[in-house]
């Protein structure tokens, strides 16, 4: 998707320590990134806002990178995002879930590579004082301590990113007549954030590990009809 919404040539990165027979040969493939690997467990996985900041990413430095999560949906050219960033700044999606700037919704980001090795170093020295503050929101981490680096999130144009969740889901009530909106023409990145994801979008389900106590309340609202536009966009 990204390739389709692009002028600009880009090389993919991928971290992982997983065999992944079958990977497209033109993704560069690196170990992943942490000295202290036994602190990026599972249940509170912080490899993203945290291992990623690593000073030598995959022999990075000093280039601005771009992450997307695998689960958003490009809808519109990216040659302008790409254009965007000015100087080492750092630059995140403003949450659509907070109030005011202090939270960076971490389905899109951008760095200079060795410019945030220190969100990296602070979290493998204190993991378990920072997964006690912070618990599973990583994101809310890594906005924290880049405040605290450079004293401000900078956020992409509000109306390049927009949510699923937040901005083409229709109110509770209706959502098991009225087929979810697509995003404004002026979108970029569609992110599919929580639930639905953007496959039980497309399906029309809404899965969840956790078991609610209240299941037959939670369905009237925790529901999607089938979403066939998304497959207009997804490659």
């Amino acid at each position: 998707m990204i390739q389709k919404n692009t002028s600009y040539p880009l090389t993919f990165h991928l971290f992982s320590d997983e065999p992944l027979p079958g990977l497209d040969p033109s993704i560069k493939k690196h170990p992943e990134p942490g000295q202290k690997k036994g602190c990026y467990h599972e249940k509170y996985n912080y490899r993203k806002e945290a291992a990623l900041c690593d000073d030598a990413l995959g022999g990075l430095t000093g280039q601005r990178v771009f992450f997307f999560d695998l689960d958003v949906l490009i809808t519109g050219s990216l040659d302008e995002l790409f254009d965007y960033p000015d100087g080492d700044n750092f630059y995140i999606i403003n949450d659509w879930n907070t109030r005011g700037n202090h939270v960076g919704q971490a389905s899109c980001y951008s760095f200079v590579v060795g410019k945030l090795g220190q969100i990296k170093d602070y979290f493998e020295a204190n993991s378990e004082s920072v997964i006690n503050n912070f618990g599973t929101a990583s994101q809310e981490y890594l906005s924290d301590q880049v405040l605290k680096l450079f004293g401000s999130l900078n956020f992409w144009p509000e109306e390049w990113f927009k949510s699923f969740k937040f901005h083409c889901l229709p109110v509770w009530f209706l959502r098991r007549f009225v087929v979810p909106a697509k995003p404004p023409v002026s979108t970029k990145v569609l992110a599919f954030h929580g639930h639905p994801d953007l496959h039980d979008a497309l399906n029309g389900t809404w899965r969840e590990k956790k078991k609610h106590r209240w299941k037959i309340w939670k369905k009237l609202y925790k529901c999607c009809k089938p979403t066939r536009w998304i497959a207009d966009y997804y490659a």
